[in-house]
């Protein structure tokens, strides 16, 4: 029996919450799962968007006008993103490549915390020249570098 090769799990996003996105008005799930690349991280960790609402259609004809983007921000940051809700429009509009957002509508609530990633400590003089031995020498010496940092690196969050 042959066995799938595995596939990134960027692949199966859209299949899993695409049901669910597509009722909260998302026509992928792209803005969601790359808020912090859209909006910046500072923006991020403040606000995150709940839905878009798209004007109704009349007869048979596309809706021309752009659609209403519904954001979740906290309540002391309210105020500061209504200036920048410009910014918002115009990264979001970027992302998408066309005008798919005219307008932002705040609502006041609390925002998922994302727990950040610690960083690994640097690797010590005794893990660098374990790396160091592990690579060897080669004739690029930016190469080298460049693995010595990766082995010490993998060296160091296997401690």
């Amino acid at each position: 029996m042959k066995q799938a090769a595995p596939r990134p799990l960027s692949d199966l996003i859209d299949a899993t919450l695409g049901p669910v996105l597509a009722a909260q008005g998302f026509a992928s799930s792209d803005i969601v799962a790359s808020w912090p690349d859209v909006v910046g991280e500072k923006l991020a960790t403040r606000c995150e968007p709940i839905k878009i609402s798209w004007p109704k259609r009349i007869g048979t004809a596309e809706a021309s006008e752009p659609a209403t983007l519904v954001i979740r921000v906290e309540s002391a940051f309210a105020l500061e993103l209504q200036h920048l809700a410009p910014v918002l429009i115009e990264r979001v509009n970027t992302r998408y490549g066309w005008k798919a957002v005219g307008k932002i509508l705040l609502k006041q609530g609390p925002i998922r915390k994302t727990p950040r990633p610690v960083p690994l400590p640097a690797p010590t003089a005794e893990v660098l020249e374990k790396a160091r031995e592990k690579v060897g020498s080669l004739d690029n010496s930016a190469l080298q570098e460049a693995l010595i940092r990766l082995g010490a690196g993998v060296l160091t969050s296997k401690s």
